[in-house]
């Protein structure tokens, strides 16, 4: 089942960008690009949780419905 979680991403001064979230505990990534972060925090977040499902069940985020809004990064 695929669900939905909300995913902060800030530019370091360094140039990497760093993705966390206030619905995951622990979700920590950091890649070089957009698309880079998105991909390690998808399976750190995959990660987190199948860990918490065995300790406290299904998590309580919303699944993804027949339609919804998605901000999509393009690179030029």
């Amino acid at each position: 089942m695929e669900r939905i979680v909300g995913i902060h991403i800030k530019k370091l001064p360094e140039g990497y960008y760093l993705a966390t979230s206030e619905q995951i505990q622990g979700l920590v990534a950091q890649g070089r690009t957009v698309s880079e972060t998105l991909e390690i925090a998808r399976d750190v977040a995959r990660k987190l949780l199948e860990a918490q499902a065995g300790r406290r069940g299904e998590p309580a985020l919303p699944t993804v419905s027949e339609s919804f809004e998605y901000q999509l990064v393009v690179g030029s």
